[in-house]
C-alpha cells in the first residue's frame, strides 16, 4: 500500500510541541503515512524553546508532499505578508495538494492569500489580530479545527492532536483513528469547541460540577432529557445548572445533549448494521429525519454517506 507523504514546515519560532504532533499522530497509523520535515532553506531552525532543531529536508520535500502541514510559530514571528523564502518554499506544492494549519500556522497560510473567502480557524487569543489583519478569511474561533478542503486549520496545542486524528479518520477510517488515539492516550474526537478554554472568571469557591450530571445523561440520550431533568439530577435551579454547565463545557445543555447524540449516532453507524430509524431511537432523536438534519448540520453528511466512508469491516 503507498503510503502518504506527509510534509512538516518549520519556520523560526516554531513551538516544538506542536512540530512533532504530527509525526506523533500520524506516525502512530500503522506505517500509512511517511513523515518529512523541512524548513525553507535545510539549515537548522530556531524554536520559541531555548534549543533549535535541525531538519533533514530542504524546501523541495514540498514538491512532493501528499499533505503540507504548517507547523505554528510564537506570536512575536507573526506578520501580515509572508517573508520571500518562505513564499518561495510555499509556491513548491503541487496544486490540489492538501494543507493543514496548527494554531498560528494560519497565519501564514492568511498572509499568503490562500484562506481568501474560506473559513478557517486559529487560537482564539489571537482571533481579533487575525480578524484585522485577514478580513478576507472568514474566521470562526470557536471551533477545535475546520475542514475546507484542500485547506484545514486547527486551533491551539491539543487541536493538533484533533486534526491529524481526522486525517486519520478521513484517510483510513474509524477503526485505525480509534486505535492511534488509544497508543496515543487522547480522545479520539473531543467535545465542543474553543469556548471550553477561553480565559473567564473561576467558579465560585465550592461550586457544584456538572460532570456528574453530564455522566447521568450520557447513559440516557435514549430518553427526552429537558433542561429541568438536567438541573434537577444536578440538585440546582435550571438558570444556575445553565451557567455553569456553559462555563464547564461551552456549550448549552441542548446544544450538548444533540452534539453526544451525534456523536453516539456516529459510533453506531459505524459500528452497527442498524437502520437509520433503529439508530435515531436508540440516541434519542425522535425520528430519522431529525437524525439526518443533525448529523447533516454537525459534519455535512447524511448518515448513508457516513456510513459508506466510515463503517469498518467486522
Amino acid at each position: 500500500m503507498r503510503r502518504e507523504r506527509v510534509v512538516v514546515l518549520a519556520l523560526d519560532g516554531v513551538y516544538p510541541f506542536e512540530l512533532g504532533i504530527p509525526s506523533r499522530i500520524l506516525g502512530a497509523a500503522d506505517g500509512s503515512y511517511e513523515i518529512l520535515t523541512c524548513s525553507v532553506d535545510g539549515r537548522p531552525v530556531r524554536t520559541n524553546a531555548d534549543f533549535g532543531v535541525t531538519v533533514e529536508h530542504g524546501p523541495e520535500a514540498l514538491a512532493s508532499a501528499d499533505t503540507v502541514v504548517i507547523a505554528p510559530v510564537a506570536p512575536a514571528h507573526l506578520a501580515d505578508e509572508v517573508a520571500d523564502d518562505v513564499l518561495a518554499a510555499l509556491a513548491l506544492i503541487r496544486p490540489g495538494t492538501r494543507i493543514v494549519s496548527i494554531c498560528t500556522g494560519a497565519f501564514v497560510l492568511a498572509a499568503a492569500g490562500l484562506l481568501d473567502g474560506r473559513r478557517a480557524t486559529t487560537h482564539w487569543q489571537v482571533a481579533d489580530r487575525f480578524r484585522r489583519m485577514f478580513p478576507r478569511v472568514d474566521l470562526d474561533p470557536d471551533v477545535l479545527f475546520v475542514d475546507d478542503h484542500p485547506f484545514l486549520t486547527s486551533a491551539g496545542a491539543a487541536s493538533g492532536v484533533d486534526i491529524c486524528l481526522h486525517l486519520v479518520r478521513k484517510d483510513h477510517g474509524s477503526r485505525l483513528a480509534n486505535s492511534v488515539a488509544r497508543r496515543c492516550v487522547v480522545p479520539p474526537f473531543r467535545d465542543g469547541g474553543q469556548a471550553q478554554y477561553i480565559e473567564q472568571p473561576v467558579p465560585e469557591q465550592g461550586a457544584a460540577s456538572t460532570a456528574a450530571t453530564r455522566a447521568w445523561a450520557l447513559e440516557r440520550l435514549d430518553e427526552p432529557l429537558t433542561l429541568t431533568d438536567l438541573s434537577g439530577h444536578a440538585r440546582m435551579s435550571q438558570r444556575t445548572f445553565a451557567r455553569r454547565f456553559r462555563d464547564e463545557v461551552g456549550l448549552s445543555p441542548g446544544r450538548w445533549l444533540i452534539q453526544q447524540r451525534v456523536v453516539r449516532a456516529r459510533h453506531l453507524l459505524e459500528s452497527s448494521d442498524l437502520t437509520v430509524d433503529q439508530i435515531a431511537g436508540r440516541v434519542g432523536f425522535a425520528t430519522g429525519a431529525s437524525l439526518r438534519q443533525h448529523l447533516s448540520a454537525a459534519i455535512g453528511v447524511s448518515p448513508q454517506a457516513y456510513r459508506r466512508t466510515f463503517q469498518t469491516a467486522r
